[in-house]
This record gives structure tokens, sequence and C-alpha cells, in this order.
């Protein structure tokens, strides 16, 4: 039954993760406008993603606009860009992985090796997704936090952390969760499948030679 449990909760975390992700990648509000002097009347809040800029005027209109030039931008944003894309195609083909193990988790009795190979699966692709999501979205907002502090950068130029990140950061999270639940449930289940069929072990060779003695030890062979 918690086995049951933990699948189901690694299910969800995965699911709400990988809505995350792609929430993450798509949404402009990675870096927003900072205004430092609490005198000025704000107009205008910039927002900046990995697809696009938006300028919000008093909050009742929205200009978006993409970006015109793939080649144009700077490499750090091509690369999270590329990462993104591929943590979201790796978080559905992992949620889909995680869709399978669970709902063939009664079959393990028949064929637990197999069923314990698609736990496995997602696990570990839950926990390379979780990684990938944290790279760009810690780098951002690494780099907002220097620039901020940073004198030297005009305050024009200066941005703040954007809901974006804090979506990405716990969707990371999630997925992260989820791969160390699957891919304990699949220690558990490698486990109690040796325990139940002991031809399956690596060492179940050596034990029937232990029940007639020493004398059918590796030595007797020499």
């Amino acid at each position: 039954m918690s086995c049951c449990v933990l699948q189901i909760t690694g299910l969800v975390f995965g699911g709400i993760g990988m809505v995350g992700t792609l929430a993450a990648t798509v949404m402009p509000q990675w870096r927003v406008s900072a205004y430092l002097d609490g005198n000025i009347v704000v107009f205008e809040t910039i927002w900046e993603g990995l697809w696009m800029d938006c300028i919000s005027h008093l909050g009742l209109r929205l200009q978006c606009k993409f970006y015109d030039s793939f080649l144009a931008l700077p490499p750090p944003l091509e690369a999270f860009r590329a990462l993104m894309c591929i943590a979201v195609v790796l978080s559905i083909l992992s949620f889909l992985m995680a869709i399978v193990g669970v709902k063939y988790t009664q079959r393990t009795k028949e064929d637990p090796q197999g069923i314990s190979i698609f736990i496995l699966a997602a696990g570990v692709a839950f926990l390379l997704t979780g990684a990938l999501v944290l790279i760009p979205v810690s780098w951002t907002g690494g780099s907002i936090i220097r620039d901020f502090y940073d004198p030297e950068v005009p305050v024009p130029l200066k941005r703040e952390l954007g809901a974006a990140l804090y979506v990405g950061w716990v969707s990371a999270v999630l997925l992260i969760a989820a791969g160390a639940m699957y891919c304990h449930f699949w220690c558990w289940a490698d486990t109690s499948a040796k325990s139940r069929y002991p031809l399956l072990s690596r060492h179940s060779l050596h034990k029937p030679g232990a029940a007639t003695g020493p004398s059918l030890g590796v030595h007797a062979y020499v």
C-alpha cells in the first residue's frame, strides 16, 4: 500500500513539474524591470523571457514582441532555450514512462524486472529533467542578483527575479522529488524481486553448491 502511495505521489509531483517546466519555458517573466526610486511613478514594466520581451503599460495593456533573429541572440540565451526545450520533451517522456510503471505495477509478480526497468527509467529521467531546469533558471537568477548589486550597471538596466524563475525552481524540486521516489521504489522492487526469485540473483548459482558441503566449492573444480 505504501509503495502504491509512493508511486502515485511521484506521478503527481512529476505531472506538476512537467506542467511547470512548460510554463516556465514559455513565460516572458524571466527578467522584470527593477525600479529602485520609490518616488518615480511607474508607467511601464518590462518583461524579458526566452522567446520574447513584453512591455506592460500600467497593467492595462501588454505588448509583446518575439526576438527577431535567432543568430543575434546572446549565446547564454540560446543555450537556455535549448536546455528548456530538452527539459520539456524529457519531462513528457518521463511522465509517460511513470504512467506505464504505475499502470502495470500489479504485474510485478509476473515480470518484476520488466516493471522495475520502467520505474527506474522514469526516475532517472525525472532527475535529469530537474537538473536541466535548474541550470538555466539558477544561472539567470544568479546573473540578475549579481547585476542588481553591481554599482557599474546602470539603474535602467537592472532587473529583478521574474515569476518564471520561481515556477522553474518549484518545478525542478518537484521533478527531482519524483525521480527520487521512483528510484527508491526501484531499489525496493529490485530487492523484493531477488528475494522472491532467487534465480534472478547473480549469486544464486552458488546456493546449490553450498548445500552439498565445502567439497563443491570453487577449489573443488581445480
